[in-house]
């Protein structure tokens, strides 16, 4: 079943752009698993509460399939630095998996950046008056490739619990942050903050 376009939306309401990549259904399907395993492990690493996190897959055309995947999570007291780092986790998780499984090219690569993660993070921390620069590091701030070095070495840390949740997602369509915290061993904070 395709999903609506506010699920193909970013933060903003404007559609997700769209990227082809030459892999099959599955290897598709399980990449998406661990893009949004990292977001997911990595809130929970950080505080935050994880509500689910899924992969999206329909068949857009006869014979054609698209894939996504959400992650809802609610950051209470989070500090913005792991917010913004559990951003730039799901695209370095993808990538990751690549690598790991023998799927890595160039190109490949290129495909799992999110810029929607990344501007979620920046339209986020500009809202709490931090500055997070997309290509430089502004005055007093971050720039992204200092948050996503901050997510890799974290992504790296916890990937048996993203390898995981991800093929447990993949098997599944949709955890729950609890089932999650489950598989992983990391709290999923009750709604509002509390542990």
């Amino acid at each position: 079943m395709a999903p609506t376009a506010e699920e193909l939306s970013d933060h903003t309401g404007k559609p997700r752009p769209y990227i082809q990549m030459p892999l099959s259904y599955d290897q598709a399907r399980l990449g998406m698993a661990f893009h949004e395993a990292g977001h997911a492990v990595l809130s929970l690493a950080y505080g935050m509460r994880v509500f689910t996190s899924e992969v999206i897959a329909w068949e857009s055309q006869a014979g054609r399939w698209a894939v996504t995947g959400n992650t809802a999570w609610q950051g209470q007291d989070t500090d913005v630095w792991q917010f913004a780092a559990q951003c730039a986790a799901g695209p370095l998780a993808h990538v990751q998996y690549l690598m790991v499984y023998g799927l890595w090219t160039p190109e490949r690569a290129a495909a799992c950046e999110a810029d929607h993660d990344r501007e979620l993070a920046i339209d986020m921390l500009a809202r709490h008056g931090y500055q997070l620069g997309r290509d430089h590091v502004p005055e007093g701030g971050k720039s992204w490739g200092m948050v996503r070095g901050m997510a890799r070495r974290k992504v790296s840390h916890l990937w048996r619990e993203i390898r995981t949740v991800a093929h447990a997602m993949n098997e599944r369509d949709i955890l729950t942050g609890d089932e999650i915290a489950a598989l992983t061993g990391l709290v999923n904070p009750l709604a509002g903050g509390a542990a």
